[in-house]
């Protein structure tokens, strides 16, 4: 039942989640300090991720700063094909693709699906509009959405999702597809302790549930913010994460202080806390991943739960906190 003091009180009904991994930070340099010289840790990353039982993976075909364009992609469809077939199966490869402006038209990302497809060596299985463009150029989206839904019409994709959709532009687009016979599968949004919009009463997650599609939660660590204990004189990450950190940090102390209590109640590092906190909300969190040390703790994060009263003192802090991430600003209402 729900908590009329704590509009975030009310958990997925199916209960919680499992783990995704999120590989934004493979081929960015401007946020993540990408180098070709940690190929060869993220490919041991994701080796170890799938032998702990890591199965979802996305990716898109934006992510990868200035020369590494694509580079994500490429590295993921990589380590993907270097694995035994046997081992390939289970694993779930989704990209999204961007509604840049020169993307128009039923046929706007048909280049782009292949290019995306060929940089993944044909592992890919579920494809995603990237954001809405419906604040900026509401005409695009639709036939974009239509030229999607051909992708798995025509057998070429296993599924469709969106990302970056409210509830009313989620309600449309679910109708659209339906029409069509076509179900929509997921929708992926900002979801942390720093952002926790999504699950206000009149929030996405509530459509979701409603609508029988599945939530993905990105930066569920708000870029690293909710991993580190709370406590000042720590060094500052580099770069333009330094500077939301500085901003944050001293605003975020209280969270933080809860959730170091959680862990150690639980044993476990504080990313643990953060994670468990999106998947008790029925959302899958899709933790970015760049060491092997992470993808132990991401999978670790999976064995155990948080406990209806943790739930409900992380929810209150999260409504209290005085720090929020920025809001992404293509997310529609």
């Amino acid at each position: 039942m729900a908590d009329p003091a704590n509009p975030l009180s009310v958990p997925a009904p199916s209960g919680v989640t499992g783990v995704g991994v999120g590989t934004w930070a493979w081929g960015n340099q401007f946020l993540w300090g990408y180098d070709p010289a940690q190929d060869e840790a993220l490919a041991a990353c994701f080796l170890r991720a799938v032998d702990l039982g890591l199965t979802v993976f996305d990716t898109a075909d934006s992510y990868g700063t200035g020369r590494f364009g694509g580079r994500s992609e490429s590295l993921l469809g990589g380590f993907v094909e270097a694995l035994p077939p046997a081992r390939r199966q289970g694993l779930t490869v989704a990209t999204k693709l961007a509604p840049f402006p020169w993307r128009l038209g039923r046929r706007g990302f048909e280049r782009a699906f292949e290019e995306s497809r060929r940089r993944l060596r044909g592992h890919l299985d579920r494809v995603q509009l990237h954001w809405s463009t419906a604040r900026y150029a509401p005409w695009q989206e639709g036939a974009l959405l239509e030229g999607l839904a051909d992708l798995v019409e025509q057998g070429r994709v296993g599924s469709l999702g969106v990302s970056n959709l409210g509830p009313r532009r989620l309600r449309l687009v679910h109708e659209r597809l339906a029409r069509r016979g076509l179900r929509l599968s997921s929708l992926q949004v900002q979801l942390s302790l720093l952002a926790p919009d999504a699950l206000a009463a009149d929030g996405v997650a509530t459509v979701c549930r409603e609508l029988g599609i599945e939530l993905l939660a990105y930066s569920p660590l708000a870029l690293g913010l909710l991993s580190r204990p709370p406590g000042e004189g720590q060094g500052l990450p580099p770069g333009p994460r330094g500077l939301l950190f500085r901003r944050l940090r001293p605003r975020i102390q209280p969270l933080l202080q809860t959730m170091e209590r959680i862990a150690r109640a639980h044993d476990a590092p504080m990313a643990a806390v953060a994670i468990n906190w999106c998947r008790a909300h029925g959302a899958l969190p899709l933790v970015g991943l760049r060491r092997v040390e992470q993808a132990e703790a991401a999978a670790a994060a999976a064995t155990w739960c948080l406990d209806d009263e943790e739930r409900r003192d992380l929810d209150r802090m999260a409504q209290r906190c005085e720090g929020r991430m920025p809001a992404n600003p293509f997310q529609s209402g």
